[in-house]
């Protein structure tokens, strides 16, 4: 059995008859994640990019879990975070597949030179911020529904780089542009999402959590050469990495949140370790966090119409 930190889920709580949703769970801490969700009797929709390394996961997974009682379902779902239309296929599929999503894991991350999305935008906010804020969003009402239910915003310690700013008049970082930052303020954006959707949501039984797992040793750091400096990749992974967390160890926070009984009651907060800590200031900023998901709402074409706070009714 491999060795967990001193602070791990703890929860022993069952997913039978619960939906689950995770994005980018092929691989590293998405696919742990999935595993255990799975491994407790959830129905587990793994929103992925690749349907053939998907398939490899799933049938890993159930590789891993052979002679194991009681465990749930694996379901693909194709999705590219970064292509709108395509959250929108994916989260309109799922909705007419599913009659209950009772944990969402904005798990999905990525980290890349200078690029942009096939709607323009800077891809590191594009990818790890707007897909995952559309998609929310298109799924809420389904979630609300469900309540009591989970959102959980997967962030980093890169919040801390660059300048903390979301640059709204830059929003392609075409004056200061740089990886490391780019990233950063990706992750600040996640944080700041948290915050922001947890306040619209007090008092409907949807809680929102902004989860750091840790520096882990993920296919993550592809390309951490263009994104720190040259040479980062070998120092990552010759040294730097006997001091990262597994994958497993990794998905210990996100869990926590999704199934300790202790974190029910808690929503907006930043978790570490399995425990809540401070962020950096920035991510706190309501009046930022309030103009970021007005921005969010515009650079993703979020019809006026849809209003994502109304739950279904009983009928849908």
């Amino acid at each position: 059995m491999e060795y967990l930190l001193p602070n791990h889920c703890t929860s022993t709580a069952r997913l039978d008859g619960k939906t689950v949703v995770v994005t980018g769970c092929n691989t590293g801490i998405g696919k742990e994640t999935a595993t255990e969700f799975y491994k407790r009797g959830a129905r587990v929709i793994m929103a992925c990019r690749s349907a053939s390394r998907t398939q490899d996961a799933i049938d890993s997974i159930k590789n891993q879990t052979e002679g194991d009682n009681n465990v749930g379902e694996l379901v693909f779902k194709h999705l590219e975070l970064s292509f709108l239309a395509s959250v929108r296929k994916c989260a309109k599929e799922i909705l007419r597949t599913e009659k209950r999503i009772d944990i969402l894991v904005n798990n999905a991350g990525m980290m890349c030179p200078k690029t942009l999305s096939e709607n323009g935008i800077e891809l590191h906010l594009a990818t790890n911020h707007l897909g995952h804020f559309l998609f929310t969003l298109l799924l809420l009402p389904r979630i609300l529904k469900s309540a009591p239910a989970r959102i959980i915003n997967v962030t980093s310690l890169a919040h801390k780089w660059g300048d903390q700013k979301m640059h709204f008049d830059d929003i392609n970082l075409d004056k200061d542009y740089t990886p490391s930052g780019a990233y950063g303020r990706s992750k600040l954006a996640n944080i700041l999402f948290t915050v922001e959707l947890a306040k619209r949501l007090n008092g409907t039984g949807v809680t929102v959590y902004a989860v750091n797992p840790g520096i882990v040793h993920t296919e993550l750091g592809r390309y951490v050469d263009q994104t720190i400096f040259p040479g980062a990749s070998w120092l990552y992974n010759n040294i730097a990495k006997i001091a990262v967390k597994t994958p497993k160890q990794g998905a210990q926070t996100t869990l926590h949140c999704a199934l300790d009984e202790k974190c029910a009651d808690e929503s907006g907060l930043y978790y570490s370790d399995c425990k809540v800590l401070e962020p950096e200031p920035a991510a706190k900023d309501e009046e930022v966090s309030v103009k970021l998901w007005d921005t969010s709402c515009t650079l993703v074409h979020l019809e006026p119409s849809i209003d994502p706070f109304k739950p279904e009714s009983n009928e849908v």
